[in-house]
């Protein structure tokens, strides 16, 4: 549910409850219903307006406790991803607020961990968050962040992200579905005069402010689709959003190209599956052999917090 996570962003994941339901086409090929579908833990789906979700055990919920003191003993901080297998902010009748109430009592309990509270229901969150929800005082190891796989989603998603306050706000752009341009919300902005700047890969001039703008995002996550019937992410699409993180001083990770690679630089024997309207080629290769490096480097930028 799990102890330590494979997920490359995070250190553990925790799963106060499980289940969810499709919201957008990055939930297309969701690897947490097929996981459910397995019938790992239980006969009933778990998916669905109609299905309820269902809390898991005390003994899962006592693990990020464990985790917080070993995380004093290290004298560092781990991140916690929340919840890989459901939605914090799901308003799914079968949720009970206690649950929730409980989870942010956990959060409090554990201030040797960044809670990163991803969610595909941005305009939720202002809603279920505890009153007050003071995140410079009670809830300083809070980030939020919000799924985002096109340029429709961004529009739409990111401004209700940052109406929300909290020590990072984040988006995860995986499955990348297409191209997005997130400039008017990381700060690209012409640079004050005799300001420190850099000129990123992309050919902007940006001021060296170290993390973002003060109400825009703070750390983007890029990744493409693995598992059965994955979509292919174009490189260029990549690119851009790491030259406009770049530019703007926002963290920047890439997670995965997924089971697509370019058929740039490999063996011609090997089948073009899939071409891109502009020609760019692609193969599927698997999500192992595609790896994570873009441009010969892997990319694992992390926002810095200092807690009190």
């Amino acid at each position: 549910m799990a102890e330590n996570s494979k997920i490359e962003w995070t250190h553990h994941t925790f799963n106060p409850w499980i289940g969810c339901q499709k919201v957008g086409p990055g939930c297309d090929h969701c690897y947490a219903e097929a996981w459910d579908a397995r019938g790992l833990q239980q006969r009933e789906t778990r998916w669905g307006p109609h299905a309820a979700r269902t809390r898991t055990s005390a003994a899962n919920w006592r693990k990020p406790l464990a985790w917080d003191r070993a995380a004093a003993v290290a004298g560092e901080r781990r991140r916690v991803f929340c919840a890989s297998l459901a939605d914090v902010f799901d308003n799914h009748a079968s949720i009970l607020p206690e649950w929730r109430a409980d989870l942010w009592e956990l959060i409090a309990q554990t201030p040797n961990l960044d809670w990163m509270l991803l969610t595909k229901r941005p305009g939720n969150i202002g809603n279920m968050l505890p009153v007050p929800f003071d995140f410079e005082r009670l809830y300083p190891n809070v980030w939020l962040g919000c799924t985002v796989v096109n340029q429709e989603e961004a529009d739409r998603d990111v401004p209700k992200l940052l109406a929300v306050p909290a020590a990072i706000r984040f988006l995860s752009m995986e499955p990348l579905l297409g191209p997005v341009d997130l400039r008017h919300w990381i700060g690209v902005e012409p640079v004050l005069p005799g300001a420190s700047t850099h000129l990123s890969a992309d050919g902007y001039e940006r001021q060296d402010i170290g993390g973002g703008i003060i109400d825009g995002l703070d750390l983007v996550i890029v990744g493409g689709e693995s598992g059965p019937g994955a979509r292919p992410m174009h490189p260029e699409w990549v690119r851009s959003l790491r030259d406009q993180c770049y530019a703007a001083g926002v963290s920047f990770h890439f997670k995965q190209w997924g089971e697509w690679v370019t058929a740039k630089g490999l063996p011609g024997h090997l089948p073009i599956g899939h071409v891109f309207d502009d020609g760019y080629q692609m193969i599927r290769l698997g999500k192992k052999a595609t790896g994570r490096q873009l441009d010969g480097r892997t990319w694992d930028e992390m926002p810095e917090v200092h807690h009190g």
